[in-house]
């Protein structure tokens, strides 16, 4: 996905990411996103979210209102930010009308809301971006979506709690905190492409060939239908080991 360039505090609609839901000619400015979890060129403003995908607002001043009066949360916490960047995987929950929605992977406009039940709403797939050792000998994991997580280690020598790698999944319990189940970047494992021109496509990893750098190692996904995708390693995110663990469509 090409990244979006302009000012550091304004975006002309024109400039704006092309997955946006909004019309590039009905006026000169859109939203900017505040820095935050997601990046520009793969996060949507919650405040457009509010008014043009889910249609609880006519203009951004009425989206601004529902904000204000903190009806709205994202992953488990109110936010009152209309610039606040919603991205992948994230939960949004309507509170008046008890509703909530996950944004998942669409072959169309890159990202897509999905309506999901109640159960499933403290659940979050994130993938492994860096691991870093700190004080302690613990290491500290930091997922696509900023978040952070200690993984304590017993015995720095032999550290057995240690079964992570950069770009393996885990499902995440958004109450609790705690990783509930691990899903390691393997053959076999269920996953969906999050980026590029096969944005979209969910399927089975057939193969993994690795050249040079792990993220540019090429992945082969065979879909439901028997169809092979490929693409990069780096735009691939595992959901599941037999089947996807969280609704992605």
């Amino acid at each position: 996905m090409k990244k979006v360039k302009g000012s550091l505090h304004h975006l002309k609609r024109s400039k704006s990411p092309k997955f946006w839901p909004i019309s590039r000619k009905e006026a000169v400015w859109s939203v900017k996103p505040r820095a935050g979890p997601h990046p520009l060129h793969r996060a949507i403003p919650l405040g457009i979210v509010i008014r043009d995908m889910l249609g609880y607002a006519n203009n951004m001043r009425e989206a601004r209102k529902i904000l204000g009066q903190r009806l709205i949360e994202v992953d488990g916490r109110v936010v009152t930010d209309y610039k606040f960047p919603v991205g992948l995987m994230d939960v949004i929950h309507i509170k008046p009308s008890d509703e909530y929605f996950r944004v998942v992977p669409d072959r169309v406009r890159l990202l897509r809301l999905v309506k999901i039940n109640s159960d499933e709403s403290s659940l979050k797939i994130l993938r492994i971006e860096k691991k870093t050792m700190v004080k302690g000998g613990n290491i500290q994991l930091t997922f696509h979506d900023g978040r952070n997580y200690l993984l304590r280690i017993k015995n720095p020598f032999e550290p057995e709690e240690d079964i992570y790698s950069t770009f393996d999944s885990v499902l995440y319990n958004l109450n609790d905190k705690e990783i509930v189940d691990h899903y390691p970047f393997k053959e076999g494992y269920i996953s969906v492409v999050i980026d590029g021109s096969n944005v979209g496509v969910i399927g089975k990893i057939k193969n993994i060939r690795q050249i040079f750098k792990k993220v540019k190692a090429q992945v082969e996904i065979e879909d439901a239908e028997g169809g092979i995708t490929r693409t990069i390693l780096g735009y691939v995110l595992i959901v599941g080991k037999d089947k996807p663990t969280i609704t992605l469509g």
